[in-house]
């Protein structure tokens, strides 16, 4: 599979689902020899009839049009430098669209899109986009209220994958501790990506605290939809030492 497509490239995915208000989430998959490694793609609605596109996928025509029903387009998150495959489709497709990426990962952004801002300028007091703290930022996470209901959207630091397709994608999610058995931090996000493991134990540990956490949508796997504070807890814990 190569690093970045640059003519819009449909690959295997699943529906585009509504999991909340204004919140649209698809689950593909990034074909492998002997199988198929699973990633997610987030779109959220935002104020003045716009959207935020999280960690891009190209999708079908049927489905680009329930997006683009949703709101304009007017952002594309590329959440780490590890997430640049469908990005300059997007951009082509969208040339208005504003990149954002951590700090941490502009520059390998920028090999594939320019990045117009490493900070949050979505402009909606109910999405914030951060910098992962403990990741020399390199990993960002979006949080989404709707309802009284908080989303947290996060990239690389948890993995769910919890039905890997094929020998190569499970033994690849076993190795990598991609969350075989359920919320992991996976092995080589702690050796590439997370630069000070306290200072991540102590974000999980916030974001568990918001009463208010309905669901944790990762960018590989199955959303975290039960008991989500206890899971950020218990990863917390695993980082602890």
């Amino acid at each position: 599979m190569p690093k970045v497509l640059t003519r819009w490239t449909v690959l295997p995915h699943g529906p585009l689902e509504q999991i909340d208000d204004r919140l649209l989430s698809v689950g593909g998959d990034i074909p492998m020899p002997l199988g198929r490694f699973p990633r997610r793609m987030t779109v959220i609605g935002l104020a003045g009839g716009r959207t935020a596109i999280w960690s891009a996928i190209a999708l079908g025509e049927a489905e680009m049009a329930r997006i683009e029903a949703l709101g304009r387009p007017a952002f594309l998150i590329v959440p780490s430098g590890f997430h640049r495959l469908d990005a300059a489709m997007w951009k082509a497709r969208y040339p208005e669209l504003a990149v954002l990426a951590p700090p941490g990962a502009e520059r390998r952004v920028a090999e594939v899109v320019p990045v117009d801002a490493t900070h949050d300028v979505l402009a909606d007091p109910d999405a914030r986009f951060q910098v992962v703290p403990g990741t020399a930022g390199r990993e960002s996470a979006l949080a989404v209220r709707r309802g009284g209901r908080t989303n947290l959207i996060v990239n690389d630091v948890i993995g769910h994958v919890r039905h890997p397709h094929g020998l190569a994608a499970h033994l690849m999610a076993r190795l990598m501790g991609f969350g075989v058995r359920g919320p992991q931090v996976p092995r080589g996000v702690k050796r590439l990506i997370v630069e000070n493991p306290q200072a991540l134990a102590a974000q999980f540990r916030d974001w568990a605290a918001d009463s208010a956490l309905k669901r944790i949508i990762v960018s590989h796997g199955e959303p975290i939809d039960v008991e989500p504070a206890s899971a950020l807890r218990a990863l917390a814990a695993s980082l602890d030492g």
